[in-house]
């Protein structure tokens, strides 16, 4: 992949002499961005007068133009001054991922006494101070002190650049070997890591990349030291082990072979608490710490996953480029990749977003045992299920009536699979998420449950003996089912959002939740066509039962969960997630709960005080009951 390698830093520091020395040594093209400034910028700078920022956009418009065009067919070298931040934005506009930065910095005196001794040059030397001032130090660039000889600069530069890997990526189970041959697929040089166990689990890395045509330019490794000193710095390492004990285990590994200013990038479903701690950690060493939800599962992370992360703005600005090329496309062609917010949020979102799935997973299974209660083969599940698509689609939906389609011999495959349902911990945390922080997110933590009790098998099998009754027999109309399972899904988005919003307030995260259902419209595993809908409503409205369009539909769709879960009821069907969101519903919509014969009790035993209802200041009463 071709380069551009913008060498920076205030006029006089030798940006062109080692530009032209680098360039040389790397038999790539040079410019000077001096030589493209329009006339009436040197006719300023000739009268001593300091170029503004409106000078200067025209200019570095100018130069990326000529980098982009440069780099469709080689590598070159460009110096210019890129004393801003939002100058090196302008100049690396859409080629962040080919764009390397050399910082040549010096003191205030050396730099003068260079101009002084320079000829023929439009730059006053009464300008070099307002350079100074306006100079703001790159995060990701090499900097290099101009005390050295421009050959031995040129020698660092190089040996900095040659052979160096843009990018590692540390651990190689599932996703990480998905997301190395996406990242490889899409031209960044990459250095790959995993462990090994002598006579278990030898030569992984290398094994991998092996297999793999798209990895051959890949560097892999299974020492340490080496697949960090194989990286160009600052380095930029994503993590991709199991949460938890061991993320805490392999960053106090790396560490030791990091150096200021290297960013860690912790792709795994680790708890948002902890991604913090591990921020705070880091920020004392002097390491970036940025915490990324990735969903997508195997093919999603190969083809494109949805990437929520969370961290520094300005640290992630570092990491966008290689995120945002990895990441699926929206329906308009931009990366399900944004900036979610600061540390901890990325994850956050993703705990979030697996709570959801938790309730989408239970709702199709209940669909599933309601036609099954009824009597029907898989098959024709499948075909019911087929026939909602064009108004109901997902990729849930999609994948479960592929499941039900699949046979094994003479029977489907999923009447084999025994009624066991596993969990990785997100679903647990996104429950306590939702008690500490008081928002009434039912149906993640009841879809949680139903797992739980769905691994009781043995006492389940007894249970239904012992209480076996003689069950009536079933019958539901199949659009009542569609619009019950439509409802219960509004009701589950608007909790999943709800938490979203709640903890963003809770924490300072200031959240965008349409940018966040955008992300999550391709790519991850709750993609469908409601989250399509839910952009536009999230624009609106920061909670999703208050958009008109939203209760147009919900009135539509009420009267067909209240028939469904009251036939499940009847006949004995349990249908937790189905109830929960007709529960939640009915206590949402009241204007004056019971909670008043709560508040009372509490203040009779414990005298905690309750308000009243004829007394508008507010104020908390106790009662000698």
């Amino acid at each position: 992949m071709n380069n551009v390698i913008f060498i920076m830093g205030v006029s006089g520091c030798g940006k062109s002499t080692v530009g032209q020395l680098l360039s040389k040594r790397l038999k790539v093209t040079f410019f000077d961005g001096d030589d493209f400034h329009p006339q009436s910028n040197v006719d300023k700078m000739s009268n001593g007068v300091p170029l503004n920022d409106e000078d200067r956009y025209g200019w570095l418009v100018t130069l990326n133009k000529l980098a982009k065009e440069t780099l469709e067919s080689n590598s070159c070298v460009i110096v210019c001054s890129a004393l801003k931040q939002s100058y090196r934005d302008i100049l690396s506009t859409d080629i962040q991922n080919q764009t390397k930065w050399i910082h040549l910095a010096g003191s205030f005196d050396q730099i003068l006494d260079r101009i002084n001794k320079r000829e023929n040059h439009y730059m006053q030397s009464d300008l070099l101070q307002s350079q100074f001032d306006i100079l703001e130090e790159p995060l990701n660039a090499l900097e290099i002190k101009i005390d050295l000889k421009p050959e031995d600069i040129v020698e660092i530069i190089a040996k900095k650049m040659e052979m160096k890997s843009e990018f590692g990526l540390f651990g190689l189970g599932v996703m990480g070997k998905s997301l190395s041959r996406n990242l490889a697929q899409k031209g960044f040089n990459i250095s790959i890591f995993n462990r090994e166990v002598a006579g278990v689990e030898e030569s992984v890395a290398a094994n991998f990349k092996n297999d793999h045509e798209e990895l051959q330019t890949a560097k892999a490794f299974s020492d340490l030291e080496a697949f960090a000193n194989s990286l160009q710095t600052p380095r930029r390492i994503m993590l991709m082990v199991n949460a938890g004990k061991t993320t805490d285990s392999v960053i106090a590994d790396l560490v030791p072979f990091l150096t200021d200013g290297d960013i860690l990038i912790d792709g795994g479903n680790s708890n948002y608490l902890d991604t913090k701690e591990r921020h705070d950690l880091l920020k004392n060493k002097n390491i970036h710490f940025i915490g990324v939800g990735v969903s997508g599962g195997e093919e999603g992370a190969l083809k494109g996953p949805s990437i929520m992360p969370g961290g520094n703005k300005e640290i992630y600005n570092l990491v966008q480029p290689y995120l945002e090329k990895i990441a699926a496309k929206d329906a308009n062609g931009l990366p399900c990749c944004t900036y979610i917010g600061e540390e901890g949020s990325g994850h956050f979102v993703k705990m979030v977003h697996n709570g959801v799935e938790y309730v989408e997973m239970q709702l199709l299974a209940e669909v599933y045992s309601i036609f099954h209660r009824m009597g029907t083969a898989p098959d024709k599940i499948a075909d019911i299920l087929a026939s909602w698509q064009p108004t109901a689609n997902s990729y849930l939906l999609e994948i479960t009536i592929a499941i039900l389609r699949k046979k094994e011999g003479d029977d489907w495959l999923v009447n084999k699979i025994v009624d066991k349902a596993g969990n990785k911990g997100t679903g647990n945390w996104a429950t306590i998420a939702t008690a500490q922080l008081g928002v009434p997110s039912s149906m993640i933590a009841t879809a949680l449950f139903a797992r739980f009790n769905s691994f009781y098998k043995e006492d389940r099998i007894q249970a239904s003996i012992n209480f076996t009754t003689e069950n009536q027999e079933l019958v539901v109309d199949h659009q009542k089912v569609l619009e019950a399972y439509q409802f219960a899904r509004i009701v589950n988005h608007y909790q999943g959002f709800k938490l979203i919003a709640d903890a963003g307030k809770a924490y300072k995260w200031n959240l965008n939740l349409s940018e966040i259902a955008r992300i999550w419209t391709n790519g991850c595993i709750i993609r469908s066509d409601f989250m399509v809908e839910l952009i536009g409503v999230l624009k609106e409205e920061d909670a999703i039962l208050k958009h008109k369009t939203i209760i147009d539909q919900v009135k539509l769709l009420k009267p067909s969960i209240n028939t469904v879960v009251a036939n499940c009821v009847l006949n004995e069907l349990a249908a937790p997630c189905l109830s929960d969101a007709v529960n939640f519903f009915n206590g949402y919509t009241t204007a004056n709960s019971p909670a008043n014969i709560i508040q009372a009790q509490r203040d009779y035993f414990g005298a905690h005080t309750y308000q009243r209802t004829d007394d508008e200041s507010g104020t908390f009463h106790h009662t000698n009951w």
